[in-house]
């Protein structure tokens, strides 16, 4: 199963007035283990100014990014990479529109979001209340961020890897080579999600313990002597 992680840097917050990507991070995983396949890319906005809220954020300048390509330039290698794997953002209604405001200016088919997982999604799902920012998610799995003194795609996304990992299941998820999650639809107002979810038993196991193992440990019990914590317990 192939998965990108990814995230975006941007000169505002609405591509539908204008605002431009300004960076591309993104990581490759497999059976939920980066490769070590990345991309990157800082891209120039043409005319569109960044917003001075904007730049505090992630402190990309327009200087920085004199001589950079337009998305244009480099939309073949970007959709080569991303490919037909799921997408995975943290808030990917923005990610996503911003991507797919971009690939509708050069005429490439957008991207449909049921590709997409949604990590704020299922983090409101599993910790409703919380705060549930990248930076909150990475202190509650005891992930290192202090690296982290202002926004960058590609440090964001090797960051929200981690997270992912956690939120679906942990490290103990990747071992499973040929499991797949099950995909599940959530409502309009949200980006398609597909995770796993926790799913309950249809019906409980039956009685492990029967009489005679409940006869065969108080026998061994016995053998342990006045001062055994299993009698301790009992009593």
């Amino acid at each position: 199963m192939r998965e990108i992680i990814f995230d975006t840097e941007t000169t505002g917050l609405s591509p539908d007035q204008g605002d431009r990507i300004i960076e591309i991070g993104a990581i490759e995983m497999v059976n939920r283990f980066p490769t070590g396949k990345t991309y990157h890319q800082y891209l120039h906005p043409g005319d569109r100014a960044i917003h001075p809220d904007a730049q505090n954020v992630h402190g990309i300048s327009i200087e920085d990014l004199a001589g950079k390509p337009a998305f244009s330039e480099v939309v073949d290698e970007f959709l080569e990479f991303f490919g037909e794997g799921q997408l995975i953002a943290h808030n990917a209604k923005f990610d996503m529109g911003f991507i797919n405001a971009e690939l509708k200016r050069v005429n490439q088919p957008i991207i449909d979001n049921d590709r997409v997982i949604d990590t704020l999604v299922i983090a409101r799902r599993k910790y409703p209340g919380a705060r549930n920012s990248l930076d909150a998610l990475c202190d509650r799995f005891g992930i290192s961020n202090a690296h982290r003194t202002l926004h960058g795609a590609l440090l964001d996304s090797e960051l929200l890897a981690d997270v992912y990992i956690e939120l679906t299941g942990g490290r103990q998820a990747g071992f499973s080579l040929d499991h797949e999650p099950e995909a599940k639809t959530v409502s309009d107002e949200e980006i398609a999600v597909t995770a796993s979810e926790n799913r309950v038993r249809p019906r409980p196991l039956s009685e492990r313990e029967t009489e005679t193992t409940k006869a065969a440990h108080t026998a061994f019990v016995e053998t342990l002597g006045d001062q055994a914590i299993w009698k301790k317990w009992k009593a």
